[in-house]
């Protein structure tokens, strides 16, 4: 009898372990959130895309999409990184629906002398920026400094005007 008590306590601990396992690859395994993934899309389209760098940017979990992770627990955008990827155009502001942003990377592409868009001063939770080497045109808008979480800035390769 103790033998049956004991065998059917260990397959009961197996279970339960086996379930929390599951339960927490579940967890990691968020998919983005429609809302941010049709932001992403927007953000896109305004992109000269020629070498096809983004063409991984297709289905409906965007946190799959190369340049783009999430937070494990929410499945919120946290980072986009569009380093050295050969891109042009237009920057959306459709990145503002990235309410959880924490690191945007447009480091070596070359936006033809557009200006630095006034909106990347709205992100709240930005820590890193990094707008190195990308041929922004104009002045530095000054709302940047307000961006107090912001813990790295690179604007390196600028012809910005003092």
């Amino acid at each position: 009898m103790a033998n049956r008590k004991t065998t059917l306590t260990v397959l009961i601990v197996f279970l339960l372990s086996l379930f929390l396992e599951l339960l927490v690859v579940a967890d990691l395994n968020m998919s983005c959130n429609e809302g941010e993934r049709k932001a992403l899309l927007e953000f896109k389209q305004g992109l000269k895309d020629s070498s096809g760098r983004l063409s991984s940017w297709v289905g409906a979990d965007c946190c799959k999409w190369r340049g783009v992770d999430c937070s494990n627990q929410s499945g919120n955008v946290v980072k986009v990184d569009l380093g050295y990827r050969g891109l042009g155009g237009e920057i959306s502001d459709s990145l503002l629906h990235l309410k959880h942003l924490n690191s945007l990377d447009l480091s070596f592409n070359d936006f033809q002398g557009i200006p630095i868009p006034h909106f990347l001063a709205s992100f709240e939770w930005l820590t890193h920026l990094d707008l190195s080497y990308v041929a922004f045109g104009g002045m530095v808008p000054p709302h940047l400094g307000n961006l107090s979480h912001l813990r790295y800035l690179d604007l390196n390769g600028g012809k910005y005007p003092i």
